[in-house]
């Protein structure tokens, strides 16, 4: 089985602050850093670190061609990836003391797909397949229906949550991804539980995959459900640490193993992300993840 991220490329500009910027303020930085990023990017390399066989498409633009080169030394195939005469999508990223993160998004070129390069790209694939998507495209709900005509299995990490995202037909899904602010926006219920209580009536044939930061995650699939603790580090950033936990998740769910499984592996991967700075140079290798876990 292969596996197609239609997904964002972003530059990460990263700014190391004390405390978050205020209305009216102006706040000098401890240190900046221009990294990759966008969520597409970032969970293609920790798919590729994985052990996944991944094929990125999307656009790229101007200022952002050494994104398409980064992906290349990870491993993921860039030959779907287009390039388009716009400026390269960007994100403002602020860091603070306690390394949780605010972040600016600009979707320039992430916003420049069309629907002939959606016929096109998934022309490639075929039922068995798995598609993977974010909220940081647009033409989303072109991507989930080509895919499900095509019999492709659907990841959708519906982040950032937006009214684009709760407009998804989640009938066409087959696993939903979110962390537990998104998990809110999108059900209107304060728990996993009741959250899955209510997609599951909706529709029966969806999984769940809720994030839950230090308190750990939760996923639902039928009538399995597996709560996995956080494992306690000291995080010092906190950027990509969803993206981290996605690849891995979904790499050992597609190696067939069971879902605490996939929850133990996601967890220590992403742990291990937190202690880093940066999104996708924080993301950690397979070998490493594994020593982690004594497997």
């Amino acid at each position: 089985m292969r596996i197609l991220n239609f997904g964002s490329l972003n530059l990460d500009y990263v700014y190391e602050v004390d405390h978050f910027v205020a209305p009216g303020e102006t706040l000098a930085v401890n240190s900046q850093i221009l990294s990759p990023g966008g969520k597409g990017l970032n969970q293609s390399i920790a798919l590729a670190k994985a052990g996944m066989d991944v094929f990125h498409a999307g656009c790229v633009g101007a200022g952002g061609e050494m994104l398409v080169g980064i992906l290349n030394e990870t491993g993921v195939n860039t030959d779907l990836i287009r390039t388009v005469p716009v400026l390269q999508g960007n994100a403002v990223i602020q860091v603070n003391s306690a390394g949780e993160n605010s972040i600016l998004l600009y979707g320039g070129s992430n916003h420049a797909v069309t629907k002939e390069q959606i016929t096109e790209t998934l022309s490639h694939f075929s039922r068995g397949d798995a598609l993977l998507l974010q909220n940081e495209m647009n033409l989303l709900p072109e991507m989930i229906s080509c895919a499900y005509e095509k019999g492709l299995q659907i990841f959708f990490n519906a982040a950032p949550c937006s009214e684009d995202a709760k407009k998804a037909d989640l009938s066409k899904i087959r696993w939903l991804i979110v962390n537990e602010i998104e998990m809110q926006q999108l059900t209107g219920q304060e728990t996993p539980e009741k959250a899955w209580t209510l997609l599951h009536g909706k529709y029966p044939e969806l999984s769940l995959l809720v994030t839950l930061g230090s308190e750990g995650s939760a996923a639902f699939s039928g009538s399995e459900t597996v709560f996995m603790p956080a494992f306690p580090v000291r995080a010092v950033d906190t950027t990509g640490a969803g993206d981290t936990f996605t690849g891995y998740f979904i790499t050992a769910l597609m190696e067939n193993l069971p879902i605490k499984e996939c929850l133990r592996r996601a967890s220590m991967a992403s742990a291990i992300a937190v202690t880093r700075l940066g999104a996708a140079k924080s993301i950690p290798e397979r070998n490493v993840v594994l020593a982690a876990l004594k497997l």
